[in-house]
């Protein structure tokens, strides 16, 4: 069974970049294989990972509701669908990358919607890690994990209404019947020391903060060059961040 780690957060705080990051960790640490999934609809984790997505799981069922009646002659619908989502399956040496892709317009999904899922479940199982990068809502992570994660790290940037975003988040779990077996809050771009107002704050959550990563100029450069993160030096203040996160929190 994969261990399943999940980020959520509100958008524009890092989460992508730290999900690449611990992509990165796990995958030069050799503990593969490692399913990336891109659960979020504002799908960016691919680009930081320098991989173009020529299809997504929302094309896939887009495309499905559009013409029901396009099944291959003599092919079942569910294995039909399961050999798309395999086609749009990126692989690469270390890691395979599924993107989520937009949500269900108008209409009843339920049908595809639960093909989709049993296979996603099923194809989860093939991997050592499943990381999954999701939305602020954090329905996909409910439905795509069987509503069990092994770590679930809440990112914010340094500011109080990202953390605030983030308790908003956690408040939320319950109804979403998620079984957490750690939960921590990660902190991007911060400085040197948290000053006492968001640390208050932070504490009023009742979340630990257990990884909190320095504002790194490198992470800029390599966006504006279009480089993968996964090139990044281990001299990285952020690649050093995440590898000292993992290793309290989710030791091989």
């Amino acid at each position: 069974m994969s261990k399943i780690i999940a980020f959520a957060g509100k958008g524009g705080v890092g989460k992508t970049t730290v999900a690449a990051l611990v992509i990165r960790h796990l995958a030069n640490s050799g503990q593969t294989p490692i399913l990336a999934v891109d659960a979020d609809p504002n799908s960016n984790l691919g680009e930081t990972l320098g991989l173009a997505v020529p299809t997504t799981i929302g094309d896939i069922r887009e495309t499905f509701m559009r013409d029901p009646q396009g099944v291959p002659s003599g092919m079942d619908k569910a294995i039909y669908l399961e050999t798309l989502v395999e086609q749009a399956l990126i692989e690469q040496p270390s890691f395979d990358l599924l993107v989520m892709g937009r949500q269900e317009g108008q209409g009843c999904y339920c049908m595809v919607n639960n093909i989709l899922n049993r296979f996603t479940d099923r194809l989860a199982g093939s991997y050592r890690y499943m990381v999954v990068d999701n939305e602020a809502g954090m329905e996909h992570l409910s439905r795509r994990t069987s509503g069990r994660v092994d770590n679930l790290y809440l990112v914010t940037d340094y500011s109080l209404r990202g953390l605030r975003a983030v308790g908003r988040i956690n408040a939320m779990l319950d109804s979403l019947k998620l079984q957490v077996q750690d939960l921590g809050i990660v902190v991007t771009r911060a400085p040197t020391q948290l000053n006492d107002t968001f640390l208050r704050e932070a504490e009023e959550i009742g979340l630990p903060i257990v990884g909190i990563i320095p504002d790194d100029p490198a992470l800029l450069d390599f966006d504006m060059e279009k480089r993968s993160l996964l090139e990044l030096p281990d001299d990285s203040p952020a690649v050093q961040a995440v590898d000292r996160l993992l290793a309290a929190t989710c030791p091989a």
